[in-house]
């Protein structure tokens, strides 16, 4: 079975081809189209060969690839592809066993949303996919994932996420742990779940630079008849490489080296802390960590997390500020 990301082009290519009484279609002409139609929706030139369109045929012709009812004809030494039945299309026939299995695993991760607000669409939507496709039968969960349904904000995520699509302007009225409630006039840009909570980043209206919001300190949400300033300047997916969480601050990246005990070694060496994490064992079996990132709240207090079994050896600032959370930890705990 192919599992090239062009391949259901190329099945598709060749369905019409078989499905053209028209025209008789050799082997090279099969390749040919197949080029044709991988160019025409991608742009790319894929350059596909005999080998791999013979191997398409096989699968297609597989219980795994639906069976089609394929015939060769022989024309002098030459033969050509085409249906048996020339209504037949794969277009038209049912789910195969491969791509009912693989239904239902992406039923299954898509049903996590069925946790957050306004997605309660999906449990009709499920049932019409079982009863249209015939996947009833066992529908025990066998992947947890870590989510809150009851989480405040979350009846704001349907909102935020519409707004970031449509590209509207919100006023949030939000109030921090600490302050009192204010409104934000924010371009909204990206959602980001960290440590089961989520938090909206947009462009703030006001100071002219990017902030972030967290769900379930927000207490209304109203879009705002203002023009839109598109995100074009930050690639979010790489925004987050430099700190642990979601707290940017303008601040130089650091080169952190800690000490971490024996029993800790493994854990950090499966789970590390950062991508840009380097390890190296010691003789006792202790081992030196060494990170380049923004020290923030998270990053702080995801060191504090393992209590007596990290020390900090460098910077000297990370060292004194993590002693003294600890002992004001100690203090309140005594």
């Amino acid at each position: 079975m192919s599992t090239n990301k062009h391949a259901a082009i190329r099945y598709k290519a060749l369905d019409r081809c078989f499905s053209n009484r028209g025209r008789r279609y050799y082997i090279e002409d099969l390749v040919e189209v197949c080029n044709e139609a991988i160019y025409e929706y991608t742009g790319v030139a894929e350059g596909v060969k005999k080998r791999q369109v013979q191997e398409d045929i096989r699968f297609m012709e597989s219980e795994q690839g639906g069976a089609i009812p394929l015939e060769r004809c022989r024309n002098g030494h030459r033969i050509y592809y085409r249906y048996k039945d020339p209504h037949f299309s794969i277009e038209n026939r049912p789910l195969n066993q491969v791509e009912a299995e693989q239904l239902q695993e992406t039923i299954g991760v898509l049903s996590r949303f069925k946790g957050l607000p306004h997605f309660d669409w999906m449990d009709e939507l499920f049932v019409r996919l079982e009863n249209t496709f015939h996947l009833k039968g066992n529908r025990q969960n066998v992947v947890g994932f870590e989510q809150n349904p009851y989480l405040k904000g979350l009846n704001f995520f349907t909102d935020l996420f519409n707004a970031i699509v449509n590209q509207q302007v919100l006023c949030i009225g939000y109030k921090s742990f600490h302050s009192e409630k204010r409104d934000y006039i924010l371009h909204p840009y990206y959602l980001k779940q960290y440590n089961n909570r989520w938090f909206l980043f947009g462009l703030n209206h006001d100071l002219e630079k990017i902030t972030n919001l967290a769900l379930d300190r927000m207490l209304t949400v109203e879009l705002v008849d203002l023009p839109y300033i598109g995100n074009q300047q930050i690639d979010f997916e790489a925004y987050f490489e430099d700190v642990v969480g979601v707290t940017i601050l303008e601040a130089p990246v650091e080169k952190i080296v800690l000490q971490v005990t024996p029993d800790l070694v493994g854990y950090i060496e499966n789970k590390p802390i950062h991508g840009s994490q380097k390890l190296h064992l010691c003789e006792d079996g202790s081992a030196q960590v060494e990170l380049e990132l923004i020290v923030n709240y998270e990053f702080k207090t995801l060191l504090l997390g393992y209590a007596d079994r990290v020390r900090v050896v460098e910077p000297e600032s990370l060292r004194k500020q993590i002693t003294k959370r600890a002992r004001q930890i100690l203090a309140r705990n005594v």
